[in-house]
């Protein structure tokens, strides 16, 4: 099932680049349940907000879905390596788990960059899981960017 998880994440993506979107996905989800909370493509263009990232998005609708701010046990799957304030986020809502695809060495804040959860004042660290599916986020994002160039 995670393997699905993952695939609904590229749809997500898919579909953020069809409307001109950076093509990045995610999706939260309650493992305990199979149960997907939120689903969401970036939409920072759509919206012009610098914080419409895949995982704000997912973090937030999931998080007022549960009404909750913690979303302990929940599990991340995205397309692309957070960046350094979707990384925070994740660590501020305590997720339990972020799953994600293709390594961004340029702007990403798991395993490149500030790699906020190995910071001595992160609060909270989630499992982490890259490199999940990677050739094909990094092909949808080589082509995106391809084509605009």
């Amino acid at each position: 099932m995670p393997t699905d998880f993952m695939m609904l994440a590229f749809q997500e993506a898919e579909a953020a680049a069809a409307r001109g979107e950076v093509p990045v996905g995610a999706v939260l989800v309650d493992p305990a349940k199979g149960e997907v909370l939120a689903a969401a493509g970036n939409q920072t263009e759509a919206t012009f907000d610098p914080t419409a990232h895949a995982e704000m998005l997912v973090i937030r609708a999931a998080a007022a879905k549960l009404g909750a701010a913690r979303l302990a046990g929940c599990d991340l799957y995205v397309t692309l390596e957070p960046c350094t304030m979707c990384a925070a986020a994740a660590s501020h809502a305590r997720l339990r788990k972020v799953i994600y695809g293709a390594y961004d060495p340029k702007g990403g804040g798991v395993d490149h960059g500030s790699r906020v959860f190995d910071q001595p004042t992160c609060h909270h660290r989630p499992e982490v899981v890259g490199g999940v599916n990677a050739s094909r986020a990094e092909g949808l994002l080589k082509a995106f960017f391809a084509a605009r160039r």
